[in-house]
């Protein structure tokens, strides 16, 4: 699998990751087989960058992430996981435990030092405490040799900048933000760039909107960008393509993103993403399908306090 270098790191991350967070049963119920199973399966295809946070099944992705990679050297693969986030309404970044926090994380996975911290979802707090408390906390982890390189995930393209002109991190994670119908994120690659920022895009498929898949109740995306990427999906279908595959294609073609996160606890899934990456992209089928998108390209939605977005 193809890999790019991320930002001013020593990293090298496959260009499709696997995100972890299905572990969790953050979406459906899931056996430990299957689950376990599709982990394996990413890292026998090279997909070999695993996202996780302890927020994913309050626990339950890293525990279980903690089964497959104790079997492995370190060597084979890389590792990141966030804080700060441990429940839908609970947040808690302070100093303390954000200590406490990567502890557990190392714990729960067997392993002695996390290759990527990321903050989780900071636009659900004052962003400030992001600045003045917990990243400068993870710097003195990071200089104890648990931590290598730190960063921070959200949504809203505000919080990207309000961090960043304030304090030097490694890496940013941006979700549901780069993909065939929304592609925000990529306003700020020039800023991310300029700064040695690692870039790296998470959710390919926009939480199943660009898929076949039934939408789950609580997808958050207007009834008008629902209905127009039923059609582009629709019209894929018609031409014997599944449209998670142009998904996956269309995140890797971009070049700027280092690597492109995606979760599933089916191995088969996994398997495709692996084989997609690889193929190339029908250059007309995208173009229809764009076309069909237009009129409510980067429609996306609030998330996290309103002064945030």
């Amino acid at each position: 699998m193809e890999r790019r270098k991320l930002g001013n790191t020593d990293l090298e991350l496959p260009v499709i990751s696997y995100g972890a967070s299905s572990l969790g049963q953050e979406f459906r119920r899931v056996t430990i087989d299957e689950a376990l199973q599709s982990c394996r399966v990413a890292l026998e295809l090279g997909m070999n960058f695993i996202d996780t946070s302890p927020f994913y099944g309050r626990g339950m992705s890293e525990v279980l992430l903690g089964q497959v990679l104790r079997d492995l050297p370190r060597e084979d693969f890389i590792l990141g996981t966030k804080l700060g986030r441990y429940d839908l309404d609970h947040f808690d970044f302070s100093a303390k435990r954000v200590a406490e926090s990567i502890d557990v994380s190392l714990h729960r996975m067997g392993v002695d030092h996390l290759d990527i911290v990321l903050c989780h979802d900071i636009e659900f707090v004052e962003m400030q405490q992001i600045v003045d408390e917990t990243i400068p906390a993870i710097q003195k982890i990071r200089d104890q040799g648990k931590v290598r390189y730190i960063g921070f995930s959200g949504y809203p393209m505000k919080v990207f900048p309000f961090i960043i002109d304030q304090i030097d991190v490694d890496v940013v994670l941006s979700y549901n933000n780069y993909h065939l119908q929304n592609t925000r994120f990529a306003e700020l690659f020039p800023y991310l760039k300029g700064k040695g920022v690692g870039i790296m895009n998470a959710g390919p498929f926009c939480a199943r909107l660009l898929t076949n898949a039934v939408l789950p109740e609580w997808h958050k995306e207007p009834q008008e960008v629902r209905e127009a990427c039923k059609k582009a999906a629709e019209l894929c279908e018609s031409r014997g393509v599944d449209i998670a595959q142009l998904a996956v294609q269309y995140c890797v073609a971009h070049e700027d993103i280092t690597t492109t996160v995606a979760g599933s606890a089916n191995p088969q899934n996994v398997r495709n993403w692996a084989k997609w990456a690889e193929s190339p992209m029908d250059e007309e089928l995208l173009g229809e399908v764009l076309a069909i998108i237009e009129p409510i390209k980067d429609i996306g939605h609030i998330e996290g306090l309103p002064e945030n977005n």
